[in-house]
C-alpha cells in the first residue's frame, strides 16, 4: 500500500469508512443507524491516543474470521467497523498491546472486499494502534502457500501498511508472515502471524526470530492449525496441515506457549506439551456460522503477569453498542458468550514456564573406541589437552585420524597466515565426545587477512571415495558472536578440493566444490554437492544458526537424497531429487575451509569439535551426539 493510500485511510471516520465502502449501517431503521453513526464517529474523533502501558496487566485483542462481512455485495461493514472502534476507545483503559486478525479477512479475495475491509482498519491506523494480520484460504488461492506472488490481498494488507508501528519486527520476502515484538507486563512477548500455508523458507524464517528472541514467551497465530474434535466438549485437535507445523515448528521451540487459528468451528482449546515437555495451550476461536455472520466478535486475552493467569472473553461489540430495543432477538445471544470454550482462564506460572533453562551440563567423555563404529573412514578430534591458547602445529601431522586408516590431517597457514589463527581450546558442545576444539581466526574482507585450515594428506584413501552407497558426516560447530555477514561468507567447515569443472560436471556452477558444508552470510548450513548421478549442483540448507552456542551437525545420504539434521533435528530444506555420492578428483578434504574454483579464499571463523565421517547413513541414535 502506498503512503498516499495509507494516510488516506487514517484520516476516515467511521461514518467515512461505511460510506466508502457502500454498506448499509445496521439493521435498525435508517434514522436509528443514523443517530448510532453519530454517536460512533464523536467517539473516533475522541479516541485516546496514548500508547499502551508497558507494565502491569495488559490485553491482547484477537478478530476472528470475518469473511461473510465483505462477501460481494452481501456484507455489512459497519459490524467490523464497532468491534474496531472499541478496540480503540478501550485500548488505554484494558491496556490493549496488540490486535491481530486470525485470517479470512473477507469471502472471495476480491480486490473490492479486501478494499472495503481495508478501509474499515484505516480506523486502527488513524490512532496508530498496533495490529497485524494474516492471509486465510478466501483472502488468496487456497491451491497456494506463501510463494503465491503478489495478489489483491497483499496490496492492500501488505507489511508496508505496518512496517511504521513500534511492535513491528520484520516480514517475509514474500509479505505474507510477519513479525511482532510486544511489551506488556513489564517483558517482551513475540507474535508471529504465519500466512494460511507456509513454505519451507518460511519454516526457517520464523526459526530465525525465535532464535533471534531467545526464551522470550511467543504467541503463533495462523488461520488453520486446530480444529473441534467433534465431540461436543469444545475440544481442539490438530488438523493434518496443523500436525505439520506442530512437528516442524512449535513443538522443539518451548518458548512458543499460545497458538491461535481460526478457519474451523466451533471454538475449540486443547493443551500439548513440547519436547521440553511444557504445555502450549492451542485455541480456535471462529464465530463465522453464528448469527449476523459471526456479529463482530473478538476476544480478549487479558494478561495478569503478577497474578500468574491469562482470562480470556468473547463478546459482540456491535451489538453491545446498540441499545436493548434496537437489537434483534437473536442478538440477544451474541452479546457475549459464557461457555467454557469461550469464556475461560488460564492458570500459568509465567516465572516457571519462561525462566531461562539452565545450561546442560556436559556428558562424560566417550572413548575413542565407542565412536569407531562400522563403516567408519575417518574420525578427527579436534582437541589437544592442557594446550589451551597454543597455536596447532605446522609441520608433520596436526590432527591424527583416529580410524588409523591414515587419513591424517595437515595444518597450511595462507597468506599473511599467523600461528594464532588456529589454537587449541577447552570449549566443547555439552553432548560432544572429546573435550576440546579448535578455534579458526578466519575472514575474507581484508586482504592482508591471513587464517588456516586443515586438510588430509595426499595418501589418504578417504581422498578417492565417491560413496555412492551414502554416507554421514558430522561435525560440532559453534559460531561466535561477531558472525558472519559478508565478512565471513560462505566459511566452509568441511569441503572437498575440486571444483565440478574438474571432475566433468556441466550444470550449475561448475566452479563450485565437488563437495562442501558452509556456513552462509545468514549462518545457515548449506551442504552442496555434484552426486554422481547429475551434472549439476543439488543443496541442502538449514535454520539461521544462532551465535555463540554449539551445534551437532550431521550430512546424512542414503545413497538417494540428502538430508541435514542439526542437534538431532532433522531440517526441513532437503531436496527430493536423485543425490548419488559425492564425485571427486582425488584431492584432499578440508576441515575448517572450503575454496572456489580451487581458490581457498579463507578459513572458518569459530569452533570445531569432533568431526567424523562413516560410509552409510546412519540413524539418529548413532550420531556422536547421541548416548
Amino acid at each position: 500500500m502506498s503512503p498516499t493510500l495509507k494516510g488516506w485511510l487514517s484520516s476516515l471516520s467511521l461514518g467515512a469508512v461505511l460510506a466508502a465502502a457502500g454498506i448499509a449501517a445496521a439493521e435498525a431503521p435508517p434514522e436509528a443507524a443514523a443517530k448510532a453513526e453519530s454517536r460512533v464517529g464523536a467517539q473516533v474523533a475522541a479516541a485516546p491516543r496514548t500508547p499502551p502501558r508497558r507494565s502491569g496487566p495488559f490485553t491482547l485483542a484477537v478478530i476472528p474470521d470475518t469473511q461473510y462481512l465483505f462477501d460481494e455485495d452481501r456484507g455489512n461493514a459497519e459490524v467490523l467497523g464497532r468491534a474496531l472502534e472499541w478496540i480503540r476507545r478501550n485500548r488505554v483503559r484494558r491496556n490493549i498491546a496488540f490486535t491481530v486478525h486470525l485470517g479470512d479477512i473477507v469471502e472471495n479475495g476480491a480486490a473490492e472486499e479486501l478494499a472495503q475491509a481495508s478501509k474499515v482498519f484505516g480506523l486502527l491506523d488513524r490512532s496508530n494502534v498496533p495490529y497485524g494480520v494474516l492471509a486465510g484460504n478466501h483472502d488468496v488461492d487456497p491451491r497456494t502457500d506463501d510463494t503465491r506472488g503478489d495478489t489483491p490481498y497483499l496490496e492492500y494488507f501488505g507489511p508496508d501498511r505496518i512496517d511504521d508501528q513500534p511492535t513491528f519486527c520484520g516480514a517475509t520476502a514474500d509479505g505474507y508472515n510477519t513479525c511482532h515484538l510486544i511489551r506488556g507486563g513489564g517483558r517482551d512477548w513475540l507474535l508471529l502471524a504465519l500466512d494460511w500455508r507456509i513454505s519451507a523458507g518460511t519454516l526457517d524464517w520464523a526459526q530465525a526470530r525465535l532464535d533471534e528472541h531467545p526464551g522470550v514467551p511467543t504467541i503463533l497465530v495462523t488461520h488453520e492449525l486446530i480444529a473441534n474434535d467433534g465431540s461436543g466438549g469444545g475440544v481442539g485437535v490438530l488438523s493434518f496441515y496443523g500436525q505439520y507445523l506442530w512437528e516442524q515448528l512449535i513443538k522443539a521451540n518451548s518458548q512458543i506457549f499460545l497458538t491461535l487459528n481460526g478457519h474451523y468451528w466451533p471454538p475449540a482449546r486443547t493443551v500439548l506439551k513440547n519436547d521440553a515437555g511444557r504445555d502450549v495451550h492451542l485455541h480456535l476461536a471462529n464465530y463465522q456460522n453464528r448469527y449476523f455472520s459471526g456479529s463482530g466478535m473478538i476476544r480478549l486475552y487479558e494478561f495478569d503477569v503478577a497474578a500468574n493467569r491469562i482470562e480470556v472473553s468473547t463478546f459482540s461489540p456491535y451489538w453491545q453498542s446498540l441499545s436493548p430495543r434496537r437489537r434483534p432477538p437473536l442478538a440477544e445471544d451474541e452479546l457475549a458468550l459464557e461457555d467454557d470454550a469461550n469464556r475461560f482462564t488460564i492458570n500459568l506460572d509465567f516465572e516457571a514456564r519462561f525462566r531461562a533453562e539452565a545450561e546442560p551440563e556436559p556428558l562424560p567423555p566417550l572413548p575413542v573406541a565407542d565412536l569407531l563404529i562400522p563403516g567408519t573412514l575417518a574420525y578427527w578430534r579436534l582437541d589437544d589437552p592442557g594446550q589451551a591458547g597454543a597455536a596447532v602445529p605446522e609441520g608433520g601431522t596436526a590432527i591424527e585420524d583416529l580410524t588409523g586408516q591414515g587419513n591424517d590431517l595437515l595444518r597450511v597457514t595462507l597468506e599473511n597466515g599467523k600461528a594464532e589463527d588456529m589454537t587449541w581450546t577447552e570449549a566443547f558442545h555439552p553432548a560432544q565426545p572429546s573435550r576440546g576444539s579448535v578455534f579458526f581466526n578466519g575472514s575474507k574482507r581484508d586482504p592482508a587477512f591471513g587464517g588456516a585450515y586443515l586438510r588430509t594428506v595426499d595418501t589418504a584413501p578417504i581422498n578417492a571415495l565417491t560413496l555412492e552407497n551414502g554416507y554421514t558426516i558430522e561435525a560440532f560447530i559453534r559460531l561466535p558472536e561477531t558472525c558472519c555477514g559478508s565478512k565471513h561468507a560462505w566459511m566452509g567447515v568441511v569441503s572437498r578440493m575440486g571444483s565440478g569443472r574438474d571432475a566433468g560436471k556441466t550444470g550449475g556452477d561448475p566452479s563450485e566444490p565437488v563437495g562442501t558444508f558452509t556456513i552462509s552470510p545468514g549462518r545457515q548450513v548449506q551442504w552442496a554437492v555434484f552426486p554422481l548421478n547429475d551434472p549439476g549442483i543439488l543443496t541442502n540448507w538449514s535454520f539461521e544458526l544462532p551465535r555463540e552456542r554449539w551445534f551437532h551437525v550431521a550430512i546424512r545420504n542414503d545413497g538417494r537424497q540428502s538430508e541435514v539434521f542439526v542437534d538431532g533435528s532433522r531440517i526441513q530444506r532437503n531436496p527430493e531429487a536423485l543425490n548419488v555420492g559425492i564425485s571427486t578428483t582425488g584431492e584432499f578434504w578440508m576441515v575448517g575451509a572450503t575454496h572456489y574454483d580451487r581458490i581457498i579464499e579463507q578459513s572458518f571463523f569459530g569452533w570445531i569439535g569432533d568431526v567424523r565421517i562413516v560410509d552409510r547413513p546412519l540413524p539418529v541414535k548413532d550420531f556422536m551426539i547421541a548416548r
